[in-house]
């Protein structure tokens, strides 16, 4: 899965429009018209094969997201669903993006949704249940680790579909 098509499957997955995408990439740091959302959001297509790498070919005029601008909406989206974080001095700066390669885009949607719609690891499960795929909760915590811990497992890109399905089917009320 590409970028473009993670944002697009999380826009109908969650309903949201586009006068609050464009908040939700301004939250996140990133200025856009309509226009170039719009671009953004086209359907891209796909070279179809049988690894769970799909190559990217963007359309003529399509807006290509890159993980910078996918990190920035979810970090975006956050702020948009639970309010601004205070800081507190005393603390070190923590580092809010953490994509960096395409391998971890997974992973980190995962968590940065669980964190913007305050899921815990059951409704997490229910939302995989719910979309057909059975996840023990280890194979969810080894997802939601951060890279490069003894335990951490690689999110491919079927979990993320099944993950992105099972929110529409939950959010949209979908049969």
């Amino acid at each position: 899965m590409n970028n473009n098509d993670i944002l697009i499957r999380l826009r109908y997955a969650l309903d949201i429009k586009d006068i609050d995408m464009i908040t939700i990439f301004k939250l996140g740091g990133i200025t856009l018209t309509k226009e170039e959302l719009q671009m953004m959001l086209l359907k891209s297509k796909t070279n179809i094969s049988d690894s769970d790498e799909d190559e990217f070919i963007a359309d003529e005029g399509m807006k290509k997201c890159n993980n910078y601008m996918l990190e920035s909406f979810l970090n975006g989206f956050i702020v948009f669903k639970r309010g601004k974080q205070e800081s507190n001095l005393s603390e070190p700066k923590k580092d809010i993006f953490l994509i960096k390669d395409n391998k971890a885009v997974n992973n980190v949607m995962l968590k940065k949704l669980k964190i913007a719609l305050s899921l815990t690891s059951e409704d997490m499960l229910d939302i995989f249940n719910i979309a057909g795929v059975n996840l023990s909760n280890s194979e969810l915590s080894a997802v939601l680790r951060r890279e490069g811990q003894r335990n951490y497992k690689e999110c491919g890109d079927r979990y993320t579909r099944h993950f992105l399905k099972g929110l529409a089917i939950k959010y949209r009320n979908i049969q």
